[in-house]
């Protein structure tokens, strides 16, 4: 541990000794804006919510492929894959991936399970992001349901300053150790291109491909090509190869008061699971062989926006229009292991399956005026939803499940600037569905602007986290089993309180210096959990029995001076869980843990060559889980303390450009210390862990290069 702060300070210091003094005022800068939880367009500093901003060149800077790598990086957000899906969602303040609403153009985004939550995070490429806007906390007013933990919204580059604009990025990365250029089987292997063509000053058209063929890492396992006779389920991958295909196009207008643009994006993905276990094959003459049943899985998807802003004399519309469909399906086909080829394949099926139309609009500006104004809005989706019996445990007893939700909402805030100093902002929704009862949600924002370099804001709000497909729709009976899922749950519902302050100071040596402090409490009540109804026989169903509780402090710095720019930032968290097996609860005390990020850039002056350095540190966490006895259903077990491990995250880039700007060569590590999975002793045994004990986060130190052309 020693040795890695000490890496860390040390290359902290040689960025910060080699910055040279650069006159800051010959810089153009340009106040940075926001889009989320506001009325409109918003400069952050003016924002009425506290938003974490991830912009383009931070992104670039990291050399990351996709958001879950960015999100990685920030305080209180875990990137958690899961090895049978392939799929990555996010966990903020110890949430899972149910209780965060995943926008892109704030809209939300089509998963296998619905809209907007368990999104995988793997399936949106960077290359066409201009920033991502994190903001945590409940925000159901503005965003609806599941926005529990808070809201994750991915902002797209839509239009170019130049006439014409190409940019081509081929980047080249190992996978731990493993790396093949020629030869198929290792290594990831990326390439991008971005095209922009500015029509005149009204009209604009954007495109962009991108190609992300990650080869699959190996980790406690041997390959596809491995067998053992004494079947020892060595062969396949820890992390599943997964080769992904994305495409988007824009076309965008603007003129006097008006502004739309039509977006479209299709993703297309293949996972191949290869089976660690084989079967003994006789061919006959004394010869065998030896077989897997292995599988691929398709997924496409489509997204289709139309986003307008307009004025309706002195009144402003902002309105959103989407239609979004994934399919996933799924192939058995049994390979010759040994041999190295398919014997037969079955036919494709469909293995989940959304589609939403959705729409979402706002009017604002009814007063005109600057001191008091209200913003009136609706959101409606229809989602129809389809999931084959094989996505449930066992195979749900052979019934597949469809069924169609429709949700419609009316929302309503104002926002009062009694004065330069102090503004308030209060909100209420109210969502209708045919399938869940009426949800009320409340929020409630102050901010003070203490001085001209200070201010705090005071953020309330709630929302609900609406059931599962396994939650609601789960049957498996069988000798060993009786689970059942209960479609008569409610929405869980999750209120936050957080308190957030900002200083900026200048010094007369134009060293600029940028401290926050902030507090968060989030209550999630009704949590949803599987419950042991009956100890002989043995019954489990789900029901809404469990509180969440957790109680976040944070502080942070960031520190600019013409070419070197510094952040870093610490926060401690405490999650309180009341878990309930209907025969005994467990303690709710508070258990606590520490999470701390630093971020470095620095760029020489005389050859324009970037260093950036990222590190994370996520500290033990504990938390209560059920221990059973699992030949004595009569017996009502206990709460015993799990744990979590500590670990550290280090990336390390260098970017050197050329010809003025046009070509770009970068370098680097990833994952300096070489970190693949934790000890996880809350949840041994699940399908995330590698192995016994053990959870999977990342596939070890990688190595990247990345060439990147300007036409």
């Amino acid at each position: 541990m020693k040795k890695k702060v000490l890496s860390i300070l040390s290359l902290s210091v040689i960025l910060w000794v080699n910055a040279q003094e650069k006159d800051s005022l010959k810089q153009k800068t340009i106040d940075e804006v926001v889009i989320t939880g506001q009325f409109t367009q918003q400069s952050i500093n003016k924002s009425i919510y506290k938003v974490e901003v991830i912009d383009a060149q931070q992104i670039k800077n990291m050399a990351v492929t996709n958001v879950a790598e960015v999100l990685n990086q920030n305080l209180n957000i875990l990137i958690e894959p899961s090895k049978n899906s392939g799929n990555s969602t996010a966990n903020i303040m110890g949430l899972s991936g149910e209780y965060t609403k995943i926008l892109i153009d704030n809209i939300p985004v089509v998963s296998d399970e619905g809209m907007g939550n368990l999104v995988d995070l793997t399936k949106i490429n960077v290359n066409n992001i201009e920033r991502i806007e994190v903001v945590k906390g409940s925000m159901g007013v503005e965003y609806g349901n599941n926005a529990v933990a808070g809201v994750i919204n991915i902002i797209t580059k839509k239009n170019y300053s130049k006439k014409f604009t190409a940019l081509a990025s081929v980047q080249e990365e190992t996978v731990g150790k493993d790396y093949d250029w020629f030869r198929k089987g290792n290594g990831r292997h990326i390439q991008s291109l971005n095209l922009g063509y500015r029509f005149n000053d009204n009209w604009s058209l954007s495109a962009d491909i991108n190609h992300n063929d990650f080869q699959g890492y190996k980790g406690f396992q041997n390959g596809y090509k491995y067998f053992s006779e004494n079947n020892d389920g060595k062969r396949g991958y820890d992390w599943q190869p997964k080769d992904q295909l994305t495409v988007n196009g824009t076309i965008r207008y603007s003129k006097n008061n008006t502004n739309f643009f039509y977006k479209l994006n299709f993703l297309t993905e293949e996972i191949n699971y290869y089976n660690p276990l084989v079967t003994d094959l006789p061919l006959g003459g004394g010869n065998r062989t030896y077989t897997a049943n292995d599988k691929d899985y398709h997924t496409n998807r489509w997204i289709h926006q139309f986003n307008i802003q307009t004025k309706l004399g002195r009144i402003h519309y902002n309105g959103d229009f989407s239609y979004q469909s994934q399919e996933r399906k799924s192939q058995i086909y049994t390979y010759d292991v040994p041999n190295r080829k398919e014997i037969s394949r079955d036919p494709e099926i469909t293995f989940y399956k959304s589609d939403v139309l959705y729409s979402r609009g706002m009017f604002s500006n009814f007063l005109d005026n600057e001191k008091i104004n209200f913003q009136l809005g609706y959101e409606l989706d229809r989602t129809k939803g389809f999931a084959d019996a094989t996505t449930f445990e066992s195979n749900n007893n052979g019934k597949s499940i469809e069924r169609a939700i429709f949700n419609y909402a009316n929302f309503l805030s104002a926002e009062w600037k009694l004065n330069d100093w102090f503004s308030f902002r209060p909100g209420v929704r109210l969502a209708l569905s045919d399938r869940f009862s009426s949800q009320y949600n409340y929020s409630g924002t102050l901010r003070f602007q203490t001085s001209e370099k200070s201010d705090i804001r005071a953020v309330f709000g709630s929302a609900n986290r609406f059931p599962t497909y396994d939650e609601l729709y789960t049957f498996v009976v069988d000798n060993n089993h009786d689970i059942r899922g209960n479609e008569n749950l409610k929405p869980e519902t999750g209120y936050s309180a957080s308190v957030f302050w900002d200083y900026a100071l200048t010094n007369k040596d134009n060293w600029k210096f940028n401290f926050s402090l902030s507090g968060m409490y989030l209550d999630v009540q009704n949590r949803i959990e599987d419950v042991i109804i009956n100890n002989s026989p043995l019954q489990i169903t789900f029901l809404n029995v469990d509180n969440y509780k957790s109680i976040l402090f944070g502080g942070g710095i960031n520190v600019r001076k013409g070419d070197l720019s510094l952040n870093a930032g610490v926060s401690v968290m405490g999650i309180s869980q009341a878990l309930n097996t209907g025969n005994i609860t467990s303690p709710d005390d508070y258990n606590y843990y520490t999470e701390a990020n630093l971020a470095a850039n620095y760029t020489l002056p005389s050859t324009k060559t970037l260093f950036a350095l990222y590190y994370k540190y996520t500290g033990t966490q504990r938390r209560y889980t059920y221990l059973g006895k699992e030949n004595d259903p009569g017996d009502p077990g206990q709460y015993i303390l799990g744990e979590i491990g500590d670990f550290n995250m280090l990336n390390f880039t260098v970017s050197q450009p050329f010809f003025k700007n046009h070509f770009e060569i970068s370098a680097g590590i990833k994952n300096i210390f070489d970190v693949k999975s934790v000890r996880n002793t809350v949840q041994s045994g699940d399908t995330h862990n590698a192995s016994s004990g053990l959870q999977n986060l990342f596939y070890g130190r990688s190595y990247f290069m990345r060439l990147n052309y300007n036409f």
